[in-house]
């Protein structure tokens, strides 16, 4: 994946020496808001920011997904890298339009010279002031879900007040356990941290399970933050977490409710769309070659996604 050491390149991974055999996530670089204030920085403007995303990253699919629940695909223009993360990090296929990079690191030293850091996606981007406003995706789809809202007269909101210790509850559990926790069994380089993620993985795929059968979504009976945060990990965990990072207990397939309730979320109107299965077996297997050295991408599993989910009777 490499980083950057005062604005120069290194392909470096992860140091999980240091870490006891544990992959540790490093917190993100950037992190300031896009705020409908009279006297906020950053504020809401049509056609002002840019989304920097790779199809197969579940981190950046949360933002196109809240991109496209919000209405926001005409004021807000993407550039998708290229599957394949190598010796130079993200790349993109076509230079990129705002300054020509072919690089995604171009454009972290384009906002800060000196940077140090990992290299990753999503970014928002901000044409005026010509920097990046976030690079966190968490508080992106944060700022997706409101700060815009007068600009598209789109006010669906998916981190509703009377929810949000509710929202922020499974957030807190399912980052650590499922979303990070694939990772952890992924990229672990000793038995006993592969293992211990592992166990954490499944132990939490089965209280989704539980919860699920009595509950149509994670929150009550409507579709929050929660939601869309777990659906990009439960998507790519079959066609490449049960393989690929050794996450090979149960597929989601094997769970009844959570299949379900995955199968509701993909067919929610304009997510499907989002969802590129080609990309997502492409970067993981082709980009791990400490992982999958041969860099041969499998063809399957088929995935039914699109037939009926059988939710509707599932209480809130």
């Amino acid at each position: 994946m490499g980083k950057l050491v005062e604005g120069v390149w290194h392909d470096v991974w992860y140091d999980t020496k240091a870490s006891g055999g544990k992959f540790v996530r490093e917190d993100a670089g950037f992190r300031n808001w896009v705020e409908n204030r009279a006297d906020a920085e950053f504020q809401p403007e049509s056609g002002r920011y840019h989304l920097y995303v790779s199809l197969a990253c579940p981190w950046a699919h949360r933002t196109l997904i809240f991109r496209s629940l919000k209405g926001l695909e005409p004021h807000i223009d993407v550039t998708v890298v290229c599957p394949d993360m190598l010796s130079e990090g993200w790349a993109f296929g076509l230079p990129e339009p705002l300054f020509g990079f072919t690089k995604m690191h171009q454009v972290y030293t384009q906002a800060k010279p000196d940077y140090t850091g990992r290299v990753t996606v999503p970014v928002l981007w901000d044409k005026k002031t010509n920097t990046i406003v976030s690079n966190e995706s968490s508080e992106i789809i944060r700022m997706f879900n409101s700060a815009f809202n007068e600009l598209t007269g789109n006010h669906d909101d998916y981190y509703p007040e009377s929810l949000r210790a509710g929202i922020d509850h499974w957030n807190e559990f399912v980052y650590p356990n499922i979303n990070n926790g694939v990772y952890r069994c992924g990229f672990a380089t000793s038995q006993d941290a592969y293992e211990e993620a592992f166990h954490s993985l499944f132990d939490a795929l089965d209280k989704i399970e539980e919860h699920l059968a009595t509950s149509r979504y994670l929150v009550g009976d409507r579709l929050t933050e929660a939601d869309w945060r777990l659906f990009t990990t439960l998507v790519r965990f079959d066609a490449v977490y049960v393989g690929h990072f050794k996450c090979n207990k149960k597929r989601i397939a094997d769970y009844s409710n959570i299949q379900g309730y995955l199968k509701e979320l993909y067919q929610v109107e304009g997510v499907s769309a989002t969802t590129d299965m080609y990309h997502i077996k492409r970067h993981y297997y082709f980009s791990h070659t400490g992982i999958n050295p041969t860099q041969v991408v499998p063809l399957g599993p088929e995935l039914d996604l699109d037939s009926p989910h059988g939710r509707e009777s599932i209480g809130g």
